[in-house]
């Protein structure tokens, strides 16, 4: 049952608009919460946003405004060191949060504590989209949440009722994320070229949404500019300043 549901995954961008009630997004999170946290930091904070103006308004800042308007809940995944200043505070202490390896734990953190969420959600029959989209305009995000120093989005979250269920797009094949013993870079060539003719098959044949493409020319297309530049000053701002 869990793998078949795990092998399931697809992204909902539309759903029916009918609403998520509280009992459920509690407990949603607190199973959430029984993810790995590393030396548990615990570095998580979550914005479930119900108010229909700051909703609108992260969907305009997140370049992503279709997904929010008929989501049954919506919520901004969060980064945060400032609950565990507080805690330092208590026993006179001035935490370290701005190192390269606290913004590696934070995000880790919140990964993991979303990806149970996602599971938990999608185990009730609800459907998911993730929105990285709130990495667009973070300063603006962070301004309309009141994120404090220490504390920043790392993601968006949307869940409800899908209208519709996409299909699953098919993933690398395991031989080449599994490597064994050390690193194999000779491997790619094939499998990639394997890899584009199956994902130019999907793409050509799925329900909707049919286009032309292959994963490689996809990801080369992707990454041949820096993304997001701005994300190093950004998290300056919110006191991750390391050297």
């Amino acid at each position: 049952m869990t793998r078949e549901l795990l092998r399931s995954h697809s992204s909902v961008r539309k759903y029916t608009g009918e609403p998520i009630s509280k009992e459920t997004v509690m407990d949603l999170i607190e199973t959430a919460q029984m993810a790995a946290s590393s030396h548990f930091v615990q570095a998580y904070s979550v914005i479930w946003v119900t108010d229909e103006d700051k909703k609108a308004k992260l969907g305009e800042l997140s370049k992503n405004d279709f997904q929010f308007k008929t989501a049954g809940a919506s919520f901004l995944f969060c980064v945060d060191f400032k609950r565990l200043q507080v805690a330092g505070q208590k026993h006179g202490v001035d935490i370290v949060a701005d190192s390269a390896e606290n913004v590696l734990v934070g995000v880790a953190d919140v990964s993991l504590f979303a990806q149970n969420f996602v599971i938990a959600a999608e185990a009730q029959g609800y459907g998911i989209c993730y929105i990285g989209g709130a990495r667009n305009n973070p300063a603006e995000i962070s301004e309309l949440f009141n994120l404090p120093e220490y504390v920043f989005p790392l993601f968006a979250l949307t869940i409800g009722t899908p209208t519709k269920r996409n299909e699953t797009k098919p993933r690398l094949p395991v031989a080449a994320v599994l490597h064994e013993n050390g690193y194999n870079v000779e491997q790619y060539d094939t499998l990639l070229d394997e890899y584009d003719a199956t994902m130019e098959a999907y793409y050509t044949s799925r329900s909707s949404n049919q286009k032309m493409a292959t994963w490689t020319k996809q990801m080369a297309e992707f990454l041949v500019d820096q993304k997001r530049p701005y994300m190093k000053d950004f998290l300056v701002t919110k006191g991750f300043n390391w050297e």
